[in-house]
């Protein structure tokens, strides 16, 4: 497996190669040149054993033919000798020549034998170089074998090192995908909390302004510290009666930060009340109420909460002019307003909007419920008497009267005689009119 991206540009002529391609097949010629001079050498080598031994093979057989035409030699001038002795004696040295000629046979096959064997040790030998020969190429492509695997496991690590980069690159890219993905998820859902607590703003300014037309309701910009809303009660006498701020909160959890926050911004409006709309009221609170000062409500019951400290601010505003310059009664009526009789009169007061609205909403379902039974039943009963007119009709034909609510505009004005003079062209003329009695 070659890598793509280790090429090499030519600084001659510009022309891209593979790197380890190139040293791979540089070092594979390298291998074969040097198995080649040995193997050149070793046939070199062979050869001249082989050339060493033809020698003396051809040494031999010399020999052999030399000494083959001495003993012949040899053998006339002594069968030339034995003709001239005795006949005895020629007999007698003849014998004796025969023993030593067969000793010296004897010698002659003992050279042979041992120039047989020198042969065979040779022919060995050679057998031996030519085995030698092989495991030496055989080494040489098991070397050529491992050096190319080396290459190949170095190309597959260099390989897998590049894909593990790639990889641990993706899973970056992932994970930095994944947190940015998240962080603009985190953005969208605050814009979201966000537009959701502007648009409870909004919609709590708007019911204020619906439900008290003539105070004076004031949205205070964004940016800048104070409440969301700020009312500002007017009696008919157009005199101001005091203030209640308003600040919405649209989020899955409360927070107890809020009431410290709002009580400051009571004191630098200068305002009688405070009122916190959340959507999720405290851990220990299941409906309104007043906590530290503040009360609370979700948007469900502002509307009865605002009327019932509207009217509050009223009453101690008519008290306060009314008993104007009379500390005891301002601070009995102050007590009253702080005191837990006077939050559960607010709070039985609430109770009664809201019971009176859920049993108004229930009575207004059941009655739907009973005016849609109702409507079946006189459509029911309706059908049942169009149907039993039409079949009693269409068997008495104008013997029946006319029953103006059940036929089309202008049948009713038609005689008998129209109706005489219908019946023949009755489709079935077995079914005839019955007289009227």
């Amino acid at each position: 497996m070659t890598n793509p991206t280790a090429q090499i540009s030519c600084p001659s002529c510009g022309f891209l190669f593979n790197a380890e391609e190139a040293l791979e097949k540089q070092l594979l010629a390298k291998l074969k040149a040097e198995y080649e001079a040995k193997a050149a050498k070793q046939a070199q080598l062979l050869a001249s054993q082989r050339e060493t031994l033809e020698k003396e093979r051809q040494v031999l057989n010399q020999q052999r033919a030399n000494q083959a035409a001495e003993i012949r030699k040899q053998l006339e001038q002594e069968r030339g000798k034995l003709q001239q002795a005795a006949e005895g004696k020629a007999r007698e040295e003849l014998g004796q020549q025969v023993a030593a000629l067969q000793q010296e046979n004897k010698a002659r096959r003992e050279e042979n034998l041992s120039l047989k064997q020198k042969e065979i040790e040779l022919l060995r030998r050679e057998n031996e170089l030519k085995e030698r020969q092989e495991c030496q190429q055989l080494d040489m492509e098991k070397q050529l074998l491992e050096k190319q695997a080396e290459i190949e496991a170095r190309a597959r690590k260099s390989e897998q090192e590049r894909l593990e980069l790639r990889f641990k690159e993706y899973e970056k890219q992932l994970v930095d995908q994944k947190k940015l993905i998240e962080e603009m998820k985190r953005k969208a859902e605050q814009g979201s909390m966000q537009m959701q607590g502007e648009v409870q703003e909004i919609a709590l300014e708007e019911l204020l302004v619906s439900l008290f037309p003539f105070d004076g309701i004031a949205e205070v910009a964004k940016g800048v510290r104070g409440a969301d809303v700020i009312q500002t009660v007017v009696n008919p006498l157009q005199q101001q009666c005091g203030k209640i701020i308003y600040e919405s909160k649209r989020t899955k959890a409360f927070c107890n930060d809020w009431l410290g926050k709002l009580k400051a911004d009571q004191l630098d409006q200068g305002a009688e009340l405070a009122v916190i709309v959340t959507e999720t009221m405290p851990s220990d609170m299941d409906r309104f109420g007043q906590k530290d000062g503040v009360w609370i409500a979700n948007f469900q019951e502002i509307k009865s909460l605002a009327f019932v400290l509207r009217e509050m601010l009223l009453h101690t505003h008519s008290v306060r002019v009314t008993e104007e310059n009379k500390g005891d009664k301002m601070e009995m009526l102050y007590h009253y307003l702080t005191s837990p009789e006077f939050r559960q009169r607010v709070e039985a007061i609430v109770e009664g909007f809201s019971e009176l609205r859920t049993e108004l909403d229930r009575e207004k379902r059941a009655m739907q419920r009973i005016w849609k039974t109702r409507e079946k039943q006189i459509e029911k009963v309706i059908n049942n008497t169009i149907d039993m007119y039409g079949s009693v009709k269409g068997i008495a034909g104008s013997a029946i009267g006319v029953i103006p609510a059940l036929e089309l505009p202008g049948q009713d004005e038609e005689g008998p005689e129209d109706d005489a003079a219908a019946d023949p062209a009755d489709p079935d003329p077995k079914i005839q009119p019955v007289e009227a009695p």
